[in-house]
């Protein structure tokens, strides 16, 4: 594999991230991200989790697709892992469990695909261990806030302001994906403190769980763009 990977989609700015819209089930909910301009759709293809969908059924999701797709896994073995991005032909892996750093280097070298940490901060400290951990064998963090029972798509916001320092301090060439709780309300805050790469929201851009609004998705972009104020 080469060493040189892609980063995220461009923006239409240089300086504006790129939007991700998670948790998708629907096809429908697919082609309006991409249409209102979102860079990434993302599925949560562990199972057991509310927004969890099939292999085969992600494959027919974003078959007719442009954007990049990114699959969400909590603790999958290098194997499975490996098969549902093949299955699905994904474009970045989103690893939301207790994965240890050799399983994450390891599925970082065995398909041509990104690998994303995510990171659930409930402290500096938080942040410290996992730039430490993981910092040589991801390709970007997924920073959100910390919930005591659920590993990712909780709505939780961590504090942008807390957190804000770090980023002149990130890794060269890892990305900063911006999560959890994010909305079209709050997302022009999280862009001007944290200046992420990515930004990234579910449950913020849903009418109900699994089943996006069309006009939240696309106040969404907008408001990242900071072409509505």
């Amino acid at each position: 594999m080469a060493e040189s990977r892609p980063g995220p989609p461009d923006a239409d700015l240089a300086t504006l991230p790129v939007v991700k819209i998670c948790g998708v089930t629907r096809a429908e909910d697919a082609r309006v991200a991409e249409s209102f301009g979102a860079g990434y759709v993302g599925m949560i293809l562990s199972g057991g989790f509310e927004r969890s969908v099939t292999p085969e059924v992600a494959a027919a999701i974003t078959s007719s697709l442009e954007i990049e797709t990114v699959a969400v896994l909590v603790d999958e073995t290098v194997e499975a892992a490996a098969r549902i991005a093949e299955t699905v032909g994904v474009d970045v892996l989103q690893l939301h469990g207790n994965e240890p750093e050799g399983v994450v280097a390891e599925l970082r070298a065995a398909g041509d695909w990104l690998v994303w940490k995510a990171l659930r901060l409930k402290e500096a400290q938080d942040l410290e261990r996992g730039l430490q951990m993981y910092g040589a064998s991801v390709d970007g963090f997924v920073l959100e806030g910390w919930h005591p029972s659920k590993v990712g798509g909780s709505g939780v916001a961590f504090a942008w302001d807390q957190f804000a320092a770090v980023r002149d301090g990130f890794p060269e060439g890892v990305a900063l994906i911006a999560a959890g709780g994010l909305t079209p309300e709050n997302v022009g805050e999280a862009v001007s403190l944290l200046r992420p790469d990515v930004v990234d929201v579910s449950s913020g851009v849903e009418l109900e769980v699994g089943v996006k609004d069309a006009g939240l998705v696309r106040a969404f972009v907008t408001k990242t763009r900071g072409e509505c104020r």
